[in-house]
């Protein structure tokens, strides 16, 4: 089982690019950005709108980033002044995610049972196989999508260890996240190698999350990559192949992205214009800012910033996010 704070250098250390894979934006095809300046005394690299790369997280920096529970009180309430930053607790996820699947299954309980002694909230696992209602079927709700809003380190999608007390979830049978539900459910309904790695796929490719500080977006990278680890690891013995990390990096590369959940494109892309007019008798050049009219106006289409890309798992082909959420009919990237 892999600790709470997985090192960048393990990831470096894996090869054939995972941690590249993991530091990749699919919408620019450059690496995702710090999008704070919480580490801004460390350097320019360093600062709001630089990449964040292999060589400023591993080696003598290998520590730079860390979960939320590993950061001094000071630094965890100074985010949280300036992003709103607060993590949800394990058993608040359980119950809200709890909450969903008693009205997709139409009974409760499902995955748990949930109670209170002497203030403390806990949870008990189920422990027979979960039975689908009519009509409904567990590929289904493998296959389904979910998403993780402003989702930090991802404590709805996998619940490795409780983001507000550090406390590991060691037992697979205790975690609560989406994706550990739909994994269990692979497990329960796979009788061999070839299916468990197929279904976990669809899995991964039916969760999703999105955020706007890059530490937070590459740590909730890291825990959706151990969760398959911590899975694979359970089910067959052994570390999976380098082949089925990369393919599991891949689809979390696509579905953990980087995103102001307001105006659906890369943090702070949005910019003013200026424009510049000349006077035709006094010869005078006047020059005109003129601001985003997406930000100016609170239209959601009108943004001049670096709309967010995701990929459609059914076509195999990039869409643009703000066009597949509801908002508007889906559009493929040309």
């Amino acid at each position: 089982m892999h600790g709470i704070d997985i090192k960048e250098d393990y990831l470096l250390e894996l090869g054939s690019g995972i941690l590249d894979k993991l530091l990749l934006d699919r919408t620019t095809n450059e690496n995702i950005i710090w999008a704070t300046d919480d580490y801004a005394s460390m350097g320019e690299a360093y600062t709001f709108f630089q990449h964040i790369t292999p060589e400023l997280i591993t080696g003598d920096y290998k520590d730079v980033i860390q979960p939320r529970v590993a950061k001094s009180e000071e630094k965890r309430k100074l985010r949280a002044k300036k992003m709103a930053e607060v993590f949800t607790p394990s058993w608040i996820c359980n119950n809200m995610n709890n909450g969903v699947d008693e009205k997709w299954f139409n009974r409760k309980p499902v995955f748990n049972i949930v109670t209170t002694k002497r203030g403390k909230h806990l949870w008990t696992p189920t422990t027979e196989k979960i039975v689908f209602p009519e009509g409904k079927t567990w590929q289904e709700y493998v296959s389904m999508g979910v998403i993780e809003i402003t989702c930090g380190e991802a404590p709805f999608l996998a619940s490795r260890y409780d983001t507000v007390t550090g406390e590991a979830i060691t037992d697979l049978s205790k975690r609560i996240g989406w994706l550990d539900r739909k994994l269990r459910i692979v497990n329960e309904n796979t009788t061999t190698h070839e299916d468990w790695l197929y279904w976990t796929k669809m899995a991964y490719k039916g969760t999703l999350g999105f955020e706007w500080q890059g530490d937070n977006l590459l740590l909730a990278r890291e825990n959706l990559l151990m969760t398959f680890f911590d899975y694979y690891e359970e089910r067959f013995g052994e570390e999976p192949a380098i082949e089925h990390i990369i393919e599991i990096a891949d689809i979390i590369s696509w579905n953990i992205f980087q995103m102001d959940g307001l105006k659906f494109v890369i943090p702070r892309s949005c910019h003013s214009r200026v424009i510049e007019t000349q006077d035709a008798i006094s010869g005078e050049i006047k020059r005109k800012e003129i601001e985003c009219i997406g930000c100016k106006k609170g239209l959601i289409h009108k943004h001049n910033g670096i709309y967010v890309k995701m990929m459609d798992w059914e076509t195999g082909q990039p869409i643009y996010f703000h066009k597949y959420n509801g908002l508007a009919k889906k559009e493929k990237i040309s």
